[in-house]
């Protein structure tokens, strides 16, 4: 574990125990982290994607300080939950778009705002999270490992110390996980 990674474990231990002082030093430190996760989400949107990488970073940080009954493991561990948070908040995104776009909110919406979000892509987006939640039923661990993997950005690496197994199960998984996929959005 490098001299990093350990201050960001120490810290989010720390902070779990009540100290609120290694929360504003662990901010500055996971904030760019962060943004090369959501970064690594919104690479996959379409150009001019409404909702903005720092805006992703915001949400989704919010939402992990608000965590009270995780007790933080590593910083593989935080980030992990990161990315399952970034990928509800882009999906409830696409389902919120989608829900507009029917007319379900009343609420008007410019025409330049509105095609700023490529149906293409939300159209993949829920096809994959479909696939991703009837495999979860199946397998649920290959289901998490492809979360961390393709929504995370983790590396093998990082995705077998958040998920507690060896790094040759966590190839495996990938491997047959993706072909089930692909098998699966192909055919839906």
């Amino acid at each position: 574990m490098s001299s990093h990674s350990a201050e960001i474990t120490g810290l989010l231990v720390s902070w779990c125990e009540g100290d609120q002082a290694a929360l504003e030093r662990l901010v500055p430190l996971v904030e760019r982290d962060l943004h090369r996760l959501a970064h690594h989400y919104m690479r996959r949107e379409s150009p001019g994607h409404t909702l903005q990488t720092t805006a992703l970073v915001n949400e989704a940080f919010l939402r992990l300080i608000d965590q009270k009954q995780v007790h933080w493991q590593n910083r593989a561990h935080f980030f992990g939950i990161a990315a399952q948070i970034m990928r509800r908040i882009l999906l409830n995104y696409v389902r919120d778009r989608k829900r507009l776009k029917r007319g379900g909110g009343a609420v008007e919406v410019l025409l330049t705002e509105a095609d700023a979000v490529s149906p293409e892509k939300s159209v993949e987006l829920l096809a994959l999270d479909d696939a991703l939640n009837r495999l979860a039923l199946i397998d649920e661990r290959k289901s998490k490992v492809v979360e961390l993997r393709y929504f995370g950005g983790l590396s093998v690496e990082e995705t077998a110390e958040v998920l507690k197994i060896s790094v040759i199960t966590v190839t495996r998984d990938w491997n047959m996980a993706k072909a089930w996929l692909a098998r699966e959005i192909t055919n839906g």
